[in-house]
């Protein structure tokens, strides 16, 4: 996701020392709020699964990951796999939903004005990659399930790598790559919601939307309580919010969208009774949980998404023959730069606005590329595509990881020249 907020305090300024008795909490805390520590857990955990699931003992790889644990009679018998892509992963979908109303209450996308441009880039970002993958793997109706596939960007690693070489990039850039991202989150969400939902169980559905309502009138009303005792949000809202996870898991929704929908319940701005407040308990929840996500969920996620058996060389080779894997590289690679830059061009012709003083078109491009990182919910959309284990869900998953490597190399190349460039400008 984006940015990591400073912790909220009654002046708006970071806490400049951990409460008695929490050191280590904190400074791990802080360490997995870094933009970099995010994305740099990703690949090492998505590295480890690869490794593991092509060495000799890659059987415990898939024993582990198809491993079932849970009550059946509540349908929550599943795999360690399922388990961290449903349940793990509506940690990291909270977050968006945390992010998505901010922006859309206080932040860029909040004004038509400022969020047109990123709003246009993220839509090209996203219906160029479908095109070039339909164009390219529309041989049979079980090919074209993979269209959304790159679609996505994964925008922890994204700003991630943007972060690593980006000292002296003009900020513009930065807030319009996550505007863009929060925009591409918002696509993605409902693209999950609409495609990949095959049937609903309405009385399941109906008791998960009263759940969200329980939880959002608990966070609205008692904002305040929950704001300055973090271990009610544990005890109170986390229980209401399992129970709507588990009901919109029964209802056939995929569970993950429960994150959003929670996320989207907590309040933006302080009450009228919290003078002096500068962030609402969107923020303070947003800092308390980011931890969580960049170091347990979405890593976690990674490790059982990306252990596909590759077989050497050859497998590779045989891989390279499958229409789903040029599609899904080509989307994320030339689709998403072309989308994002072209739509940008054309948002900025036709209804008469200027790019930022600062940006130039190279700039805009390079963006572009480094949206070609498609990695988390990627991996997500393909493991909803295709039977997992199947020819064409390994394939997929060896393409969002080449792709996502290859756009994360450009990237870093081209915004990395302009750095030089804006650093000598200074």
């Amino acid at each position: 996701m984006s940015h990591a907020p400073q912790p909220p305090t009654r002046t708006g300024a970071p806490s400049s020392s951990a409460p008695s008795g929490s050191g280590l909490l904190h400074r791990v805390g802080s360490f997995l709020r870094r933009e970099t520590v995010g994305g740099i857990l990703l690949v090492v955990f998505a590295a480890a699964a690869l490794v593991w699931a092509n060495s000799p003992w890659a059987a415990g790889y898939f024993w582990l990951r198809d491993l079932e644990v849970g009550y059946e009679p509540w349908h929550l018998k599943l795999t360690l796999g399922a388990w961290a892509a449903d349940g793990l992963l509506a940690v990291f979908f909270f977050l968006v939903g945390l992010e998505l109303k901010r922006e859309m209450v206080i932040g860029g996308l909040r004004r038509f004005s400022t969020a047109i441009v990123p709003v246009v880039a993220a839509v090209g970002g996203v219906a160029v990659p479908a095109a070039i993958y339909l164009g390219v793997a529309s041989g049979s109706p079980e090919m074209s399930r993979g269209w959304a596939i790159p679609t996505a960007t994964d925008i922890a690693f994204a700003v991630a790598v943007l972060a690593l070489i980006g000292s002296h990039l003009p900020g513009a850039l930065r807030i319009f790559l996550l505007t863009l991202a929060v925009m591409d989150d918002l696509i993605a969400i409902t693209i999950i919601a609409i495609f990949y939902t095959e049937t609903i169980a309405i009385a399941a559905l109906l008791g998960a939307l009263v759940a969200v309502a329980i939880y959002g009138t608990l966070a609205q009303r008692y904002r305040q309580f929950f704001r300055l005792r973090p271990a009610a949000a544990w005890l109170v809202l986390l229980p209401v919010g399992i129970i709507a996870w588990a009901l919109l898991h029964a209802s056939g929704v995929h569970a993950t969208i429960a994150g959003v929908l929670l996320g989207f319940t907590i309040p933006v701005r302080p009450a009228a009774g919290e003078s002096g407040m500068r962030s609402g308990l969107a923020e303070v929840f947003e800092h308390r949980f980011r931890p969580l996500s960049a170091g347990v969920a979405v890593p976690v996620f990674a490790f059982f998404s990306t252990g596909v058996a590759v077989g050497g060389v050859e497998g590779f080779r045989s891989a390279l023959g499958d229409p789903v894997l040029i599609g899904i590289v080509l989307g994320l690679f030339v689709g998403k730069p072309i989308g994002i830059t072209f739509a940008t061009w054309l948002v900025t012709r036709f209804r008469q606005i200027n790019l930022d003083p600062s940006l130039s078109w190279v700039d805009i491009a390079g963006v572009g590329v480094l949206a070609g990182i498609g990695f988390t919910v990627s991996l997500l959309v393909t493991d909803l595509s295709f039977v997992v284990g199947s020819d064409h869900h390994d394939h997929a998953k060896v393409a969002i990881l080449t792709a996502s490597l290859t756009a994360a190399l450009a990237g870093s190349t081209t915004l990395g020249i302009r750095n030089r460039h804006y650093r000598q400008v200074a």
